[in-house]
């Protein structure tokens, strides 16, 4: 017992003693201050949404169904009340795009958002709905690039999905499920991501950022603003857990629209004989 008295009795003065030294080293008027009051602002990934939010674009489709039997019809004899009458349904939906040259007005997107639209709108942040067209599409990929006519577009940044790590962190932004422009954020969980039975050609980024309904065709971002994927799709999701988020790396995007842009068409090599 003494002796544990006798060491906590050296510690406490090897602590005065250096207290001390560490005061006769501090200006008389001089403060210290406390480490919450040596953050100037609240640490805030707000200054980076500024910059890029108005890049990412809500698109809606319409789509006109072909006409359905209606049982009325099926008899033979048609009901005054339903001639003349097309009886053609019409189904909206949404995803997202990202604007990537002003000038031209280009937008990338998924091609499931824009497949078989016969109308396309996309609707920007400061409020105005602009008719798109479908430059090209390419079902393998999931990739589509379309074009809209206006001016004041404000492009984003494209970066390089070939230095991402795993770790690095991300934002994912689109509008799901119809509220509005929506932002989550995480790690890339993984790269390379192949056999997962989304798409024929498949290479995605893993992120845990929550990507749900409405957030295909959207932006994934590095913390420097710049594009880097393109979300797609997840997997997993059930009520309490987001599942896995899926992107395709902006590098993969850029060579298609390339290819959609040049040749309306993707070319691909293959290997073997085809007898005719």
């Amino acid at each position: 017992m003494m002796m544990t008295i006798t060491i906590m009795n050296g510690v406490v003065r090897a602590m005065a003693l250096s207290l001390a030294v560490a005061a006769s080293n501090i200006p008389a008027d001089a403060s210290v201050r406390l480490p919450t009051e040596q953050m100037s602002e609240m640490p805030s990934l707000a200054p980076v949404l500024r910059r890029i939010a108005s890049s990412v674009v809500t698109i809606t489709i319409t789509h006109h169904a072909e006409p359905k039997k209606n049982s009325a019809l099926e008899g033979g004899k048609v009901p005054q009340r339903t001639r003349n009458v097309p009886f053609e349904r019409q189904t909206k939906e949404t995803g997202s795009g990202v604007i990537v040259d002003a000038q031209q007005g280009l937008i990338f997107t998924n091609n499931h958002v824009i497949d078989h639209a016969d109308e396309i709108i996309v609707s920007l942040s400061d409020g105005r709905k602009l008719l798109a067209t479908c430059i090209g599409s390419d079902r393998g990929t999931d990739i589509a690039v379309i074009k809209v006519q206006a001016e004041d577009l404000i492009p984003l940044k494209v970066g390089d999905s070939d230095e991402l790590e795993v770790g690095d962190f991300v934002l994912a932004i689109g509008n799901p499920y119809r509220i509005g422009q929506t932002v989550s954020a995480g790690i890339i969980s993984g790269l390379h991501r192949t056999n997962l039975g989304i798409g024929e050609y498949e290479d995605f980024i893993q992120t845990d950022a929550a990507i749900y309904p409405g957030n295909s065709g959207g932006a994934l971002v590095n913390l420097r603003g710049e594009l880097i994927g393109m979300n797609t799709a997840f997997i997993g999701s059930t009520s309490g857990n987001p599942g896995m988020g899926f992107a395709i790396p902006i590098n993969t995007v850029r060579f298609i629209a390339d290819e959609l842009l040049r040749y309306g068409k993707v070319h691909r090599s293959r290997l073997g004989d085809r007898i005719k």
